[in-house]
């Protein structure tokens, strides 16, 4: 591994990666953007083009199942083929299923549209891992994950406010144009990332990656559809999946990579991070809405001050973990997030001034928490590994959000008369401040895992 490390740092200058790791911030803003903007537009599409709620959440249901299979496709051929050829096949496509959003005429257009937009999108989150996983130091990782990690950050802050005043000033389909400035990025990619090919190259397992596809996609379905029927697909595809990975010659995932100890009991720790940062995004405009009854405009403008100060920490809790370890920074969010769900245990319902400022601790805390942890996963990935590793890592990241906001969505459904919490303050949001109750418990068990991964790793 370390042979590895100080190979492909080298063959960039320190202004080179810099630069680098700005144009990737940089399309990462609009990527994420691009994830959160269509939200608002969504009851602006259904009266256009007529459609029921159900076929409206496709809008967005459908981007998110690609956008997280194509995270793990493209960190697979990532260990095999050229990264900066990968990127530029990957926004090329996002950028034709944008002209096609643009002048989309009906409902089954619009679809195709997102799909394209999808399938070359999710190429940036698999490079938001790999790009400073390969090129920068253990010792300057953390201050690279803490860019990546603000471009995704801001981008989530500042897509519903974006996409509220252009579907006010203009209309829903101007939406699409504001993702085709990331094609402008790609001479730059391509100037800075190498010809090298990590992984020897071999004939990839498409069976294994279409049964891979399959049980994601199932797996999603089944968590955002409620249905018995994915459910059971699911384990089929998952079955048959296991046994195309060991039995395959050259499988699309090598089983070793789950006997990393290390690897999967991070992985499973992020996972539950994942799900409880989630919350965040998730459930304050429905209780900014539903209970303080605020516009959805304004509900954005109280979540704006926690993501953008989350996403102007992001690079100083990298250099955190690059001078004191990940650990240190993996407590201190942990904290954090004890602190934010805690509190909003009480307040859950009550001035929305004072929830706003409660969301900074968390989302500082969710920013935070994807560094240490990412940083802590790429320490225990080989060479040949760390494409598929941090694929993973990023879909991980959006099958916990499902399953987390199939969770909660079910949980603000059932009239909830007693509050866990005895010293609740507001007469409202009774649910709400069950389900931050819930959460700060699942916050301690995080903390106990990541005590367990400490010990199974080398570095911190």
């Amino acid at each position: 591994m370390e042979e590895y490390i100080m190979e492909l740092p080298a063959q960039l200058s320190q202004s080179q990666r810099s630069k680098l790791m700005i144009i990737l911030t940089f399309v990462l803003v609009i990527s994420t953007m691009n994830t959160t903007m269509f939200n608002v537009a969504l009851p602006a599409i259904g009266k256009q083009f007529s459609l029921s709620p159900s076929q409206t959440g496709w809008i967005v249901t459908s981007y998110l199942i690609i956008y997280a299979v194509g995270s793990v496709i493209y960190g697979k051929l990532a260990d095999q083929y050229k990264l900066k050829n990968l990127i530029t096949i990957g926004i090329t496509l996002m950028s034709l299923g944008s002209l096609v959003g643009f002048f989309a005429f009906n409902y089954p257009s619009l679809i195709i549209a997102r799909v394209m937009q999808a399938a070359g999108a999710s190429v940036l989150p698999a490079s938001a891992m790999i790009i400073p996983t390969r090129y920068f130091t253990p010792e300057t990782r953390g201050r690279a994950l803490g860019m990546t990690s603000a471009g995704l950050t801001f981008g989530i802050a500042i897509g519903p406010i974006i996409a509220g005043l252009v579907t006010t000033a203009f209309n829903w389909n101007y939406l699409f144009i504001i993702p085709l400035l990331q094609f402008l990025c790609i001479p730059a990619f391509r100037t800075y990332l190498g010809d090298e090919k990590i992984g020897k190259q071999t004939k990839i397992d498409f069976i294994g990656a279409f049964l891979l596809v399959a049980t994601i996609v199932s797996f999603m379905l089944a968590v955002s559809q409620s249905s018995l029927l994915f459910l059971i697909a699911f384990l089929i595809f998952l079955t048959l999946f296991i046994w195309r990975m060991k039995s395959a010659t050259n499988p699309f995932i090598y089983p070793d990579l789950f006997k990393n100890k290390a690897y999967t009991l991070t992985l499973l720790t992020f996972a539950l991070g994942a799900g409880v940062a989630f919350a965040l995004p998730y459930l304050s405009p429905l209780m900014f809405q539903g209970v303080n009854h605020l516009s959805p405009f304004a509900s954005g403008l109280f979540m704006f001050p926690g993501a953008m100060i989350a996403a102007l920490l992001a690079k100083t809790g990298g250099k955190l973990a690059d001078t004191k370890g990940n650990s240190t920074l993996a407590y201190i969010t942990i904290v954090l997030f004890l602190i934010a769900f805690g509190t909003l245990s009480f307040i859950a319902g009550g001035s929305p001034y004072l929830v706003m400022i409660v969301l900074v601790f968390g989302y500082v805390a969710q920013t935070q928490f994807q560094i240490a942890m990412a940083n802590t996963l790429s320490n225990t990935l080989s060479k040949e590994q760390t494409g598929i590793g941090m694929g993973l890592f990023m879909l991980v990241n959006f099958i916990a959000s499902s399953i987390a906001g199939t969770f909660m969505g079910k949980a603000l459904s059932s009239s909830a008369n007693t509050s866990l919490n005895p010293f609740h303050l507001a007469t409202d949001g009774i649910e709400y401040s069950n389900i931050y109750v819930i959460l700060t418990i699942i916050v301690v068990i995080i903390a106990i895992l990541y005590t367990i991964v400490l010990k199974t790793t080398r570095k911190p």
